[in-house]
């Protein structure tokens, strides 16, 4: 059986109002996971506290094996440098830095290497010596996208990663996507509203009521 990478049971959370109450959730390695749901029914604030960015009213959340929580500031940094991944839907990009080098940070810090072949499968490799601001915004996104996956973390947490994508480049992102993780024995989270793109994970919930349910995914 394949090993449980993120583990939650009984997660709620509250900001003004309760988002969500006895979440339970499982990823496992080669597994990717969609959650869905209209704004504001707090799948980004669901992926933040998985990815150890914001702590639950109630309820046990880990990583690896590990209750995150309760793992020290330095231990919590360590996870987020070398262990996790996380692409958001907007870009992030140094401004003034070329391609390269935005990756290159993110490699250096991880103490991994430009992957050469995640520039070529998101059709990049012909853009690194660009400056940001020479580049499309689909081209910036895909090369935050490569920025991620160089570090080549175990869980990908995406929120709304293909929101500002055309379609056959949406499709693009999510083939990379998935191959990774079966290629890596990693696993891949998408937080989205898009169901199209939801329906090329595994696994499919929606957060709708305070409540997490699975939701089947049709052929």
């Amino acid at each position: 059986m394949s090993t449980a990478l993120l583990e939650a049971h009984g997660v709620s959370h509250a900001f003004d109002y309760t988002l969500f109450t006895d979440v339970d959730f499982v990823l496992h390695e080669r597994e990717s996971a969609a959650v869905v749901g209209r704004s504001g029914s707090g799948k980004s604030t669901l992926l933040h506290i998985f990815s150890t960015f914001i702590k639950p009213d109630s309820g046990s959340v880990k990583l690896f094996g590990k209750e995150i929580y309760a793992q020290s500031e330095r231990e919590i940094e360590a996870i987020r440098r070398y262990e996790i991944g996380i692409i958001f839907q907007f870009h992030y990009l140094f401004k003034g830095m070329k391609a390269l080098e935005n990756i290159e940070i993110a490699t250096l810090l991880a103490k991994e290497h430009v992957d050469e072949s995640i520039l070529e499968k998101l059709q990049i490799a012909h853009l690194m010596e660009h400056k940001t601001s020479e580049l499309s915004g689909g081209e910036q996104q895909r090369v935050s996208i490569a920025r991620v996956l160089s570090k080549k973390p175990r869980i990908i947490f995406a929120d709304e990663p293909t929101g500002n994508l055309d379609k056959e480049t949406a499709k693009l992102v999510m083939d990379v996507l998935g191959d990774y993780i079966q290629s890596h024995n990693a696993a891949l989270l998408l937080v989205t509203h898009d169901d199209e793109m939801a329906s090329r994970c595994q696994q499919r919930y929606r957060l709708a009521d305070k409540k997490l349910q699975p939701e089947t995914i049709e052929a």
